[in-house]
């Protein structure tokens, strides 16, 4: 079955739509992230009553969706394709969020890379601070100066939020509190992200000037307090960091969209942990062969002599930058038109250097209209680093990217503004089985296309999925209480059988395999959505009878899916 799209918009699409304009007004995070205008200068409103706010929409939205659903089946009407995906796909993400407001989550959830802690500060790295004009810098920079004075009630209400559910037994675990505590007093610190963030600011003006000193010192003080509410709340947290197998089973749909097998996907993340491996080594022995260091297929002997090449070495954030666009610019060019549709509005995808110190490397969509703010890659690079090891991070390029995610959210935004799909659909269905699985997918493929031709790259893709794949295993056995695979030692996972689980299999450094570690502790059944989406991708391709190019663009013109829901799209293409 063809995948038609109406010309006009159905009523379940402006549902869907109206859904969009009313969750952007209660949370401006959300809108900025978006690229949708409007609420630059708010910040959301954290407190049980925001958050209950949230949970009502998503309510009435749900009742609008059956009651338009009936009206078409009352008037003999059959609901387009489109239609039915959106209604499927609603369904269950708003569902889910509901699930999650009855368990207190949203009100709970501290972590060290996606609670308000991080969220009110990483909204700055997306709002524009230069300008054609003197006038339009100024004016820019007076919208972060507001934005700035709206972080102490935002964070207020957060920590209302907390207390309200430690006042009903939920609290998240108290290392993710003393974590978060620590990350709070960063931001509060007289040389921390606010205080330099100020100083990029047009000097001239002076009343700008004080203003934002003011607004800084005002974040600062807010996320000072916050740290103190955090270490009141520590004692009467968990001391475990599992969350056990019930909550996990409700992260793991909300991260995968559907509900995977446990107990199979355990075992299945163990071979292919080890079919990667095995993977490198052979890999590794040419490598090794070829520097003359007697590695024989030590996978770690061959990564620390590309390690000391130069040739696989940049020097320096700006050539960092540098090489990272023409690495993009050059997959663009490469893939388009032969490999992929990739549209001239989705050409432009532009590297940047962040300066928070995680060492992360994502991925910001371009605005709705794909014309103010372009799609855009991070690389977050820690103090003091200074050389990046370029055969490790070409299949990152990809990742972030194209073919992946650049492509998958660009393709997605031009739908909306085709006409194609709803704004919340283009917008707003945001699944990680779906986007990271299709990224690490993008990776494999990539390889298959001919992009990683040099055994070096090739074994840093493979380090990366690597990676992903212990991710599999360690996230399910560590909070859901299975016990240690015979084939890494057997046991009981613990904090310090997960790191040295890490440390074997990784291949990351010390400082940044700690944060992911603690970020798997905190955000449980994220981390192996990235693999098993891959999985699931892989299938639907190998399954389909379409050639891959129109395989590829035809389910990416759906847009997000939750999985469960993509699967049976992509049954009906024909």
């Amino acid at each position: 079955m063809t995948h038609t799209i109406p010309s006009t918009p159905s009523a379940i699409d402006r549902i869907a739509d109206s859904y969009v304009e009313k969750a952007t007004a209660l949370n401006p995070l959300l809108a900025s992230g978006l690229g949708v205008p409007g609420h630059d200068r708010d910040m959301p409103d954290l407190s049980p009553a925001g958050l209950d706010a949230e949970a009502d929409l998503a309510r009435t939205t749900l009742a609008d969706l059956d009651d338009a659903e009936a009206a078409a089946r009352d008037a003999g009407e059959e609901l387009s394709q489109n239609d039915r995906l959106t209604l499927a796909a609603m369904r269950e993400r708003l569902g889910l969020d509901l699930e999650m407001h009855e368990k207190l989550i949203p009100h709970s959830q501290v972590n060290n890379i996606t609670s308000p802690i991080q969220g009110l500060r990483a909204v700055f790295d997306q709002m524009p601070t230069t300008g054609d004009t003197d006038a339009e810098a100024v004016e820019n920079w007076d919208v972060i100066r507001e934005r700035l004075t709206r972080i102490p009630a935002a964070l207020e209400g957060f920590a209302e939020s907390l207390r309200f559910a430690a006042d009903k037994g939920v609290l998240s675990a108290q290392r993710q509190l003393r974590i978060g505590a620590e990350e709070a007093r960063g931001f509060a610190a007289a040389d921390g992200f606010f205080a330099q963030l100020i100083t990029q600011a047009p000097s001239s003006d002076e009343q700008l000037a004080a203003g934002l000193r003011d607004a800084a010192d005002q974040a600062r003080g807010a996320y000072a307090q916050l740290a103190d509410v955090l270490d009141e709340l520590h004692p009467s947290a968990p001391e475990a960091d599992a969350v056990g197998e019930d909550a996990y089973r409700l992260h793991s749909r909300a991260y995968i969209g559907a509900e995977i097998d446990l107990e199979d996907t355990y075992r299945w993340g163990v071979r292919e942990l080890l079919g990667i491996l095995e993977e490198q080594r052979q890999i590794a022995a040419r490598i090794n062969e070829h520097y003359g260091n007697g590695g024989g297929d030590d996978v770690d002997a061959a990564y620390a002599s590309l390690n000391e090449d130069e040739a696989w070495l940049v020097h320096g954030s700006d050539n960092l930058k540098a090489w990272m666009q023409e690495k993009s610019d050059a997959a663009v060019a490469a893939l388009a038109d032969e490999h992929f549709d990739i549209p001239e509005q989705l050409h432009t995808l532009e590297c940047m250097i962040a300066t928070t110190g995680s060492g992360g490397i994502y991925y910001t969509p371009p605005s709705e209209d794909l014309t103010s703010r372009p799609g855009r890659m991070w690389w977050d690079v820690p103090e003091g680093v200074t050389a990046f090891h370029t055969w490790k991070e070409t299949t990152t390029v990809y990742h972030e990217g194209v073919p992946g995610h650049h492509l998958q959210l660009g393709t997605q935004t031009m739908q909306a503004g085709l006409g194609r799909l709803n704004r919340w659909r283009a917008l707003m269905c945001w699944i990680s089985g779906y986007g990271e699985g299709w990224a690490l997918y993008a990776e494999r493929l990539m390889d298959e296309l001919g992009f990683l031709a040099e055994d070096a790259e090739r074994l840093g893709m493979l380090s990366e999925q690597r990676m992903r794949a212990g991710r599999v295993v360690l996230d399910i056995g560590l909070h859901t209480g299975r016990p240690v695979p015979e084939e890494f030692g057997g046991g009981e996972w613990t904090y310090e059988k997960a790191w040295e689980f890490m440390t074997e299999f990784w291949g990351l450094g010390e400082e940044h395999r700690r944060f992911e570690l603690h970020r798997y502790l905190g955000w449980p059944g994220q981390a192996p959505s990235y693999k098993v989406g891959q999985r699931v991708w892989e299938r639907l391709r190998a399954e389909s009878p379409l050639p891959s190019r129109q395989f590829h663009d035809r389910t990416l013109a759906l847009g997000a899916l939750p999985l469960s829901i993509l699967e049976d799209a992509v049954k009906e293409m024909r």
